[in-house]
């Protein structure tokens, strides 16, 4: 039996990146799941993968910035998979401006994306959620300490990582743990949309981005083997934390 067998999940950002490997990693420990995104084809096409290797998944539509596609899509997962257990929030955008260069467009829609789709979700899955069920939310290495040209990214995930501890403190009573995954540099088409946004080139930013102790950037699945951790009995005793999987590159920060 898988770490996740017979728990049902919704994840949003499921599309893509570090969504979509954690979405296909939860299919093969056993669990259910409906795929939240505002990417159709990307979700389907990783529906489909799922399915293709004995999984059960749902793809939905939805923009997590918008209370109405929030609630439908937990309304959905309670319909399709008689429940849900796991919610994790993944979706994410990145602007890599400083105060001076960023719109006030890109500073909402950082915000909206990151924090504000955690508290939408969260508020709609958390009344058909009970005890011994997990919340993990997508944080980021630059939600504990700052970088360059990342104002709005930074203040984003330094949200995430609060909102967390606060919502452990308030849903504890009811046996719901929720937790913060922090990535560090991953191998996503996210990362590469930053060197975009800097103007480096791409080989060269993934150069820098691999100066840590383990010589390399993270991969979409080992972030997502740490979701797994976080979603299943392993974690029992573990609310209110940040786990950080950034291989090792704030260990001197």
């Amino acid at each position: 039996m898988g770490a996740l067998e017979g728990k049902r999940a919704l994840i949003t950002g499921a599309a893509s990146g570090i969504g979509r490997a954690t979405a296909i990693l939860f299919g093969e420990e056993g669990a259910s799941i409906v795929l939240a995104d505002v990417d159709r084809s990307g979700g389907q096409a990783t529906a489909a993968e799922i399915e293709a290797a004995g999984g059960k998944a749902v793809f939905v539509e939805c923009d997590v910035t918008r209370t109405d596609d929030c609630a439908r899509a937990a309304a959905l997962a309670a319909e399709r998979l008689g429940g849900i257990d796991i919610l994790v929030n993944a979706a994410g955008v990145v602007i890599r401006r400083s105060v001076l260069e960023l719109e006030e467009d890109e500073w909402d829609r950082v915000l909206d994306v990151n924090a504000k789709s955690v508290y939408l979700m969260s508020r709609h899955c958390i009344p058909r959620m009970g005890a011994g069920d997990s919340i993990i939310n997508l944080g980021s290495g630059w939600g504990l300490v700052g970088g360059p040209k990342a104002v709005a990214y930074c203040a984003s995930k330094g949200a995430v990582v609060l909102m967390t501890k606060a919502m452990a403190i308030d849903h504890g009573a009811q046996g719901i743990r929720v937790n913060c995954l922090c990535p560090g540099d991953t191998d996503t088409q996210m990362l590469r949309r930053e060197a975009r946004q800097l103007g480096v080139a791409e080989a060269e930013f993934l150069r820098q981005a691999a100066l840590r102790p383990l010589g390399r950037i993270g991969t979409p699945r080992e972030i997502a083997q740490a979701a797994v951790f976080l979603a299943s009995d392993a974690s029992s005793y573990m609310t209110g934390a940040t786990l950080l999987v950034d291989g090792g590159g704030l260990a001197g920060g």
